[in-house]
């Protein structure tokens, strides 16, 4: 039995340590055992794509967490090249990878716009009226049916060039790409704001879109992340929900 080695990385849902020559992502202590499961099945439905992301291998449970093992990735994240001042070719080509991404069709993937409606709906800091007319401004947005990560920013992707690749694949879905670009931009919102609106600017102009058609999904992408329960989050993310139309 080869021994969990060294952590790797550490966000909210898990960790990831060195195990062999691959890579172990434990999800958190006392979590379920689906998102485990749901990400491996993201994993092999990119892998048929041939999209950069981590080929996972096995889904279990190791020592009381459930987790999968899947390659491990090398090289240092997109972000270390955007600190502390970001030079346009990062931002291009972070924006060519998100455009490689959605070219592609999403089928097998979950449907993003029933995800964001139900996570409008069990977002507890919404008024009700608030939250109709945020349910409302949802389902008059475009439909898709391209990938899209859904957690897509410079910490997740590692590596450069041609060998860069997308990790944290809990969250793919087959949606609107302009939606999952205005997930990044909130993503990117606190974090690195200077490159948040250049980033969307980049992006609309590569894929030929008016950026106005990104961030018009910014009122529901908002609402939806009020759901992840980031408390520190939560004046903004109201603020921004409460921009959605009123209609009439």
């Amino acid at each position: 039995m080869i021994e969990i080695g060294r952590l790797l990385g550490s966000g909210k849902e898990a960790e990831v340590f060195e195990h062999g020559t691959l890579a172990l992502k434990l999800y958190r202590p006392g979590r379920p055992k689906a998102p485990a499961f749901r990400e491996a099945a993201n994993l092999a439905i990119v892998e048929q794509l041939s999209l950069p992301a981590p080929r996972v291998h096995v889904v279990g449970d190791y020592h009381g967490r459930w987790g999968l093992l899947m390659d491990r990735v090398t090289g240092t994240s997109l972000a270390d090249e955007m600190l502390p001042e970001p030079p346009l070719s990062a931002i291009r080509e972070m924006a060519a990878l998100h455009l490689r991404l959605h070219r592609e069709a999403g089928t097998g993937l979950p449907a993003l716009k029933p995800r964001l409606a139900a996570n409008i709906e069990r977002a507890e800091p919404l008024a009700p009226d608030l939250r109709d007319r945020l349910l409302l401004a949802l389902a008059a947005l475009p439909d898709g049916d391209n990938v899209c990560h859904g957690d897509f920013h410079p910490w997740n992707i590692l590596g450069a060039g041609g060998d860069a690749m997308i990790v944290d694949w809990l969250d793919a879905a087959s949606g609107n790409p302009a939606a999952d670009v205005c997930r990044t931009y909130l993503l990117m919102r606190r974090a690195l704001p200077a490159i948040a609106e250049a980033y969307v600017v980049t992006y609309a102009k590569a894929a030929e879109l008016a950026a106005d058609e990104i961030f018009t999904w910014l009122p529901v992408i908002a609402a939806a992340r009020l759901a992840e329960n980031v408390p520190e989050e939560n004046e903004d993310l109201l603020h921004l929900a409460a921009l959605a139309p009123t209609g009439g």
